[in-house]
């Protein structure tokens, strides 16, 4: 009996330790998921506070555009000169969109020719011998 005794006492020390491992892991565990949280609102701000600054340059440069369009400084011709060809292709872009009422419409494909016997057709075989046309799989 004394025999069972001991595994009992030696079991529960090393249950013991167990518990005590597992606490300090825990510990650990939470100290570093405190870290990458913290890491992360750091990140976020530092990324909010870019945004910012990217806004207020833009503003910047907006601004001098306006003040100074026609006494543009050589040094900055070419930016200036790229955001204003920007602008118009956005302009194009914008201009191409079609109208909320205007329905879209498929183009009709084009007819092909039949590997075949040469029968033009618009489908993915060929109406007068059944060979495959051509068309890519949809």
């Amino acid at each position: 009996m004394e025999f069972f005794d001991e595994l009992g006492k030696k079991a529960q020390a090393y249950a013991g330790v167990a518990a005590d491992k597992a606490k300090d892991l825990a510990g650990a565990a939470s100290e570093k998921a405190k870290t990458v949280v913290s890491t992360a609102k750091i990140n976020m701000a530092i990324m909010m506070e870019q945004r910012e600054l990217d806004k207020n340059y833009k503003a910047i440069g907006e601004w001098f555009v306006a003040e100074y369009a026609q006494e543009i400084p050589e040094a900055v011709k070419d930016v200036v000169e790229a955001v204003n060809a920007s602008k118009a292709k956005i302009a194009e872009l914008e201009a191409s969109k079609p109208q909320k009422d205007e329905p879209i419409v498929d183009e009709e494909p084009a007819e092909k020719v039949c590997p075949v016997c040469g029968v033009a057709s618009s489908g993915k075989y060929c109406p007068e011998c059944g060979a495959p046309m051509g068309w890519p799989e949809e």
